[in-house]
């Protein structure tokens, strides 16, 4: 089928569509910052080192093209296009080595060698197309093919070998592919010969063949790139193993623990009331049994928080939601809270109860919810202190606080309060117990409610635990 070349050049579609596919490749920067730096390392690594590797090869290469340019055209050009290549190959191998020996691993050191490797690489590619313009000029009008086979072997030899770093891919493309349309294109501007002439011929032929190893870029591009998908998926669930196998010591020591406490005391308990007369001392029985009843729902509890915790992350928790007014809690969380805080001389207060702040919740666990945060200011409040419970509305909001004046949480200690099996004083000898899953549990039970839970704390001073749930329309009356 005849091709009009003076109608747009249709050929070249295929090039355009290539050259863009790449450019998608090269401006994509949707990564996060921590992978996106690690992969830029890995990229610029592996393509300093492929370039070491292949020095002697490009000698090979330069000194081939040297004495075929020397022997049939002009030894003064070879020889100068000869040390133009050396003298930019030089440059690129220095660049290299400072990459592979690199002692700074940070981003932006990854970023200078980078610009480093991208301004040796556009000086390299420009002494090739400087030797190979000069050789097509000796080679007169319409006899291009030695010249345009070195840009085709410089062309493949990029898209072979620089597919790692595609900003550096790209430059030395663009530079040999306008440099292969411009051979041709020049004789053809300066004879004006007809369509059926081989430089027309040997125009479409050029256009082809860029396209062909933009075609192979991209092959060799896309295959690189994958390989590097791979490896983060492979450290991402290396990374996940290892997560998992700190959670389960986490949780052996954490559950062992608190296993061993309660039934060492229900045990010794237990024994005593079986090895020792006690018709005479009444009194003394019964502090045992309270004993064993207390060291029994404290077992109790944890069982429950390892179900819970187990229900969660199996997606199995059951809710029963249902239009509930936040103030109707607030009693019934201090009746059910106030006897633990006279342990600690700690006593709890409603504050504030604005009226008519329905959300739709499920009543139980919204209590599970409220007993956590309770019991947590309390255990970490001073003798004599109070503990605040509040409910207020903030625009489209639901506010359920819960504010304590004790010893505070230091900065940055989030992850450490709704983690699992984690406490901000995560030592042996921490004054107050827990297994750091009451927590967690409220945080899921708060998200699965629709709703946000977080903290302002003062170390010294006190903590405020709030809640926001989104508001819903009220029952009629």
């Amino acid at each position: 089928m005849h091709t009009d070349y003076s109608k747009g050049h249709s050929n070249a579609h295929p090039v355009r569509r290539a050259l863009k596919r790449l450019s998608s490749i090269v401006v994509h920067t949707g990564k996060p910052t921590v992978e996106k730096a690690h992969r830029l390392e890995k990229q610029v690594h592996d393509f300093a080192s492929g370039g070491l590797a292949l020095f002697w090869q490009r000698q090979g290469i330069y000194f081939g093209a040297a004495l075929l340019c020397g022997f049939y055209y002009s030894l003064p050009v070879a020889g100068f296009c000869y040390l133009l290549c050396q003298l930019a190959d030089i440059f690129d191998s220095a660049v290299s080595l400072k990459v592979v020996n690199r002692k700074d691993h940070s981003f932006r050191h990854t970023r200078r060698l980078l610009a480093a490797l991208f301004a040796s690489n556009t000086f390299s590619s420009l002494a090739v197309a400087i030797f190979t313009l000069l050789v097509a000029e000796l080679e007169g009008p319409a006899e291009h093919f030695t010249s345009l086979f070195f840009l085709f072997a410089a062309g493949l030899f990029a898209a072979v070998n620089n597919h790692q770093l595609p900003q550096v891919l790209a430059v030395r493309l663009v530079i040999y592919g306008a440099l292969f349309i411009y051979i041709p294109a020049h004789d053809i501007w300066n004879h004006g010969p007809s369509y059926g002439s081989k430089m027309w011929l040997h125009f479409a032929t050029a256009i082809f063949v860029l396209y062909f190893v933009l075609e192979c870029s991209m092959i060799f591009l896309r295959l690189y790139q994958r390989g590097l998908d791979q490896l983060e998926e492979l450290r991402a669930e290396r990374d996940k193993a290892r997560d998992a196998y700190e959670v389960k010591s986490q949780f052996v020591s954490v559950v062992s623990h608190e296993l061993r406490t309660p039934l060492t005391s229900i045990n010794g308990a237990l024994g005593l009331l079986r090895d020792t007369d006690l018709s005479g001392n009444p009194q003394s029985a019964a502090r045992m049994i309270d004993i064993a009843h207390k060291n029994s729902q404290r077992l109790s509890k944890l069982i429950n928080d390892l179900l819970d915790i187990q229900k969660m992350e199996s997606s199995k928790m059951t809710y029963d939601f249902a239009p509930l007014e936040l103030s109707d809690l607030l009693d019934e969380a201090v009746q059910s809270n106030s006897p633990y805080g006279d342990k600690f001389d700690v006593r709890l207060s409603i504050t504030r109860t604005d009226p008519g702040l329905h959300v739709m919740a499920d009543r139980e666990r919204l209590m599970q919810v409220l007993d956590n945060l309770l019991s947590n200011a309390i255990k970490f409040s001073s003798p004599g202190s109070e503990v605040q419970i509040s409910t207020s509305r903030d625009d489209d909001l639901a506010i359920l606080e819960v504010r304590d004046f004790g010893i505070g949480i230091p900065e940055n200690s989030r992850d450490a309060v709704f983690g699992k099996f984690t406490q901000v004083d995560g030592s042996d000898k921490r004054d107050h117990d827990g297994t750091g899953l009451g927590m967690s549990i409220a945080e899921q039970i708060v998200t699965d409610h629709n709703a946000h839970i977080d903290y302002d704390s003062t170390p010294g001073k006190g903590t405020r635990f709030y809640i926001e749930f989104p508001l819903i329309k009220g029952p009629s009356k």
